[in-house]
């Protein structure tokens, strides 16, 4: 019984710490595309949008793809410095699609999120991709 209890114990707090994850983002991460209208984020579980950030945006010449995610979560919602469409959200969502600004250039580009785990935790992400 000694033995099964940390067992117990290990296994309940696993699934208690299970957050809410973004399962798929397009364009894939370090893809190479042509300029895409969009990107979709897809998650594990519905989140709460009105409580969650989303944003696009170049990476500058010699900034790091975290530092830019970073610096992206910070823009206000329709700063120019953004490659997305700025958007209203509300209600809950499995998938996201948000509109990106027409005649992207070439580079590399972040997709930064922030999201509102189910169980009040916040989970911030990114992934990037380039524009040939």
């Amino acid at each position: 019984m000694k033995k099964i209890l940390p067992l117990l114990a290990a296994l309940t707090l696993s699934v208690a710490a299970a957050h809410t994850a973004v399962s798929g983002v397009t364009p894939a991460p370090n893809a190479t595309v042509t300029a895409p209208k969009t990107v979709t984020l897809a998650f594990s579980e519905p989140v709460e949008l009105r409580f969650s950030t989303f944003r696009v945006m170049a990476v500058p010449a010699g900034v790091t793809v975290a530092e830019a995610a970073r610096r992206a979560l910070v823009e206000k919602a329709d700063s120019a410095a953004l490659a997305n469409q700025p958007v209203k959200l509300s209600g809950a969502a499995a998938r996201l699609a948000l509109t990106l600004k027409p005649r992207l250039k070439s580079g590399q580009y972040v997709i930064a999120w922030k999201i509102l785990s189910e169980d009040g935790h916040p989970v911030t992400g990114s992934s990037s991709f380039r524009v040939r």
